[in-house]
């Protein structure tokens, strides 16, 4: 896999949007396009924010912040269409609610709640630049649940833009660029503002080293998890995983090293092939 430099990286790159969100008034500002809500104010949290936490084990690449009427917000950036999005949202609905729960307070203080997912492709093929969730009675669409949850994806693949502002088309045009395009003219001071502090971003030093810090941790997840596949899979997920490696010209050594196994171990897998 090719190594990947900050200079490469546009807003839709993990990294790049916590850089960028975790400045209050980006952060702001972007919740207020996206949800056609006006805010005070925002914290972003930098204890969430793996950009800030280098060491942050099981790394969460999402961005977490409360508003002055201390509803709470996660945003994610999502590049390609994973299973389950919903039950995905549902995961770091809990998380948000737990945290709270966990710090004494009671359910009846549980507060609004929004989980953002920014795509860049249409999650549920309506094409919509915006679809937000919200739980309603089945039997009576005059009868909700008021439990202060709300789920929006963003996507940027949507064809109704007379249906959102100019300002949150801008901004979703700006995400789906490429890093040409991304350098364009947006006619949007938003955007313009976003272009200037990813500029400041990718000549600090210190985010650099930050990145090359989660690309090196990013690549000990994946060959952790490759491991745990060859130690606790099957025989048939040996076959499979072997058989991929092997047959996109991957040597033993590579292997052996990626997966953190022995010759002896890599060759009983060959011979179940």
């Amino acid at each position: 896999m090719q190594k990947r430099c900050l200079s490469d990286l546009t807003i839709k790159n993990d990294f790049m949007f916590g850089a960028v969100m975790i400045n209050p008034e980006n952060c702001k500002e972007f919740l207020e396009r996206a949800l056609e809500i006006e805010i005070d104010h925002v914290d972003v949290s930098r204890e969430k924010s793996m950009v800030y936490h280098p060491d942050y084990k099981g790394i969460r690449l999402d961005v977490y912040a409360k508003d002055e009427k201390n509803t709470c917000y996660n945003v994610e950036m999502q590049m390609t269409k994973k299973p389950a999005l919903g039950r995905r949202s549902r995961y770091y609905q809990s998380q948000m609610d737990m945290d709270i729960l966990l710090s004494g307070r009671e359910y009846a203080e549980l507060p609004d709640s929004y989980v953002i997912f920014i795509c860049d492709f249409d999650p549920f093929g309506e094409r919509k630049y915006r679809y937000t969730f919200q739980m309603q009675c089945k039997e009576s669409n005059r009868t909700p649940l008021e439990d202060g949850r709300r789920i929006v994806f963003l996507s940027t693949c949507g064809e109704n833009k007379d249906e959102i502002s100019k300002e949150l088309l801008a901004f979703l045009k700006f995400v789906k660029a490429d890093l040409k395009e991304s350098q364009g003219d947006f006619h949007d001071d938003y955007v313009k503002k976003l272009q200037e502090f990813i500029r400041h971003v990718k000549e600090s030093r210190e985010m650099e080293e930050r990145f090359m810090t989660l690309e090196e941790m990013l690549k000990d997840e994946r060959k952790e998890g490759l491991k745990e596949g060859i130690k606790e899979g099957t025989i048939k997920a040996h076959k499979k995983i072997v058989s991929k490696m092997l047959s996109k010209g991957l040597s033993d050594e590579e292997i052996m090293e990626l997966c953190d196994i022995s010759l002896e171990e890599l060759e009983n897998l060959k011979n179940h092939r």
